[in-house]
């Protein structure tokens, strides 16, 4: 396992300048919300998602968000290796330990999907989990993840976003503020399978539906796309 500390971006996350949050919010996002986050994705019910559509990752894999490293445990043998992208620092230390239990080898890297620091066209599979709600400028994450992905390349993808129901969707509207703001800037409403095909990828293969939990935070898509 390798760490390269190419940047200590964390926009990702709430915005830890802010004028009205003072240290309060700083400290909150550097040393409480990177364990709440590690705690929420180890939620069980998350782990046949993880295990589906990690099986189809394959040579070398980028994982946008690495988190803690919960997904290390579900890739196959059909990955070579495994670069794992996050952009705060307590995460990345969660991941080192993780990585060093994994028989593939781990490279991880603190630094931003909105630049990532790989060369294109050299990354088999990208893996994004349960991220693309956070990232502020996502449609420039995913051009990114686009731009490094060889010719046959996919990107595999497990995310919650809009749900097809207007009334659901409103919720999802009303809370996205508040949710923002204690979620490590999680949004509830994004169109995801909109997003992917913006960024100019066309989607090979797609499921969505609720998962256990309030609608408005577990509508669900999954699935693989590839760069047209």
């Amino acid at each position: 396992m390798t760490l390269y500390a190419t940047s200590t971006d964390s926009r990702h996350l709430c915005n830890a300048s802010d004028a009205t949050a003072g240290i309060g919010k700083g400290f909150y996002n550097d040393h409480i919300l990177p364990h709440i986050i590690n705690l929420s994705m180890r939620n069980r019910e998350l782990a046949p998602y993880r295990e589906r559509m990690l099986s189809y990752a394959k040579g070398r894999v980028l994982e946008i968000g690495i988190g803690s490293g919960l997904n290390l445990d579900y890739y196959g043998a059909c990955v070579e290796e495994i670069v794992g992208l996050e952009p705060a620092p307590r995460l990345i230390a969660m991941a080192q330990r993780a990585a060093n239990g994994c028989k593939i080898p781990v490279t991880l890297m603190a630094a931003s999907a909105e630049s990532i620091p790989i060369d294109d066209r050299t990354v088999d599979t990208v893996v994004s989990t349960w991220t693309l709600c956070s990232i502020p400028d996502v449609y420039g994450a995913l051009r990114e993840m686009r731009r490094v992905l060889k010719p046959g390349g996919q990107l595999v993808f497990v995310e919650h976003g809009l749900a097809p129901e207007e009334e659901i969707q409103r919720w999802q509207t009303r809370l996205t503020p508040l949710w923002k703001r204690i979620g490590g800037g999680c949004h509830l409403n994004r169109p995801i399978q909109r997003l992917i095909e913006s960024a100019g990828f066309g989607i090979s293969e797609l499921e969505t539906g609720y998962a256990k939990g309030p609608r408005p935070m577990t509508f669900f898509y999954q699935g693989s796309a590839v760069p047209i």
